[in-house]
């Protein structure tokens, strides 16, 4: 008789997800129930709530697996790339708008099934924080001793969000929405430092000593 390896809870979990996913793809989203993957992954129901509590908790769970390979895959990239101004903004921009396409292609059920809940509004609360801070970490170098200020790193966000989401209806290509984002994000980086110039002090002005005005 074989016997079953018992697995720690990370590599539990990681397999669970990995049947999640397969579960997803193979019968989409209505058929993930926390039942269904026990069954599927050959495992006590019991061991599955444990990992995900509610339904909701393991969609959750594949939101920020998804997530987390996009970020991966985003930091190769930016790591990889060139270290100047336009390279960034170009990896930055692909980055989101392919993932924003990617979405809509590979878990459109899971946000689905998902909208509305706290789960969701809190990853998509964590995931923008750290893309900002991302964004401004990356594009210091390139910007005033300020950095670009926080206000104009949401509206780069509002501004992906908005043109990401065009592609994804169709109602402009993803090139133009990569395009667009690129331009935003040069533009945040100019106004940086043209706000650091028009705060420099300009040369002071050559005054004749006291003594001068008494002779």
């Amino acid at each position: 008789m074989k016997t079953r390896r018992r697995l720690s809870r990370q590599d539990r979990h990681e397999q669970l997800v990995r049947v999640a996913w397969q579960l997803v793809r193979e019968e989409g989203t209505e058929a993930l129930s926390l039942g269904r993957l026990a069954e599927r992954a050959e495992i006590a129901k019991p061991v599955v709530y444990d990992h995900f509590g509610t339904r909701a908790g393991l969609l959750a769970v594949l939101y920020q697996d998804f997530d987390a390979r996009q970020t991966r895959l985003m930091d190769v990239a930016l790591e990889d790339s060139d270290p100047t101004l336009e390279s960034k903004a170009t990896v930055i921009a692909s980055s989101y708008v392919d993932c924003v396409l990617l979405q809509g292609r590979e878990i459109p059920g899971v946000i689905a099934a998902l909208a509305g809940s706290p789960e969701l509004e809190r990853i998509k609360r964590d995931y923008r924080a750290g893309f900002i801070e991302k964004c401004r970490r990356v594009l210091a170098p390139f910007t005033g001793d300020a950095g670009i200020a926080t206000a104009g790193l949401w509206a780069m966000l509002g501004a992906a969000d908005a043109v990401s989401e065009a592609a994804a209806m169709g109602d402009i290509s993803a090139g133009q929405a990569r395009d667009e984002l690129y331009e935003i994000i040069l533009s945040l980086a100019a106004r940086s430092l043209h706000g650091e110039a028009r705060m420099a002090p300009s040369p002071a002005t050559s005054v004749p000593p006291l003594d001068s005005f008494t002779r």
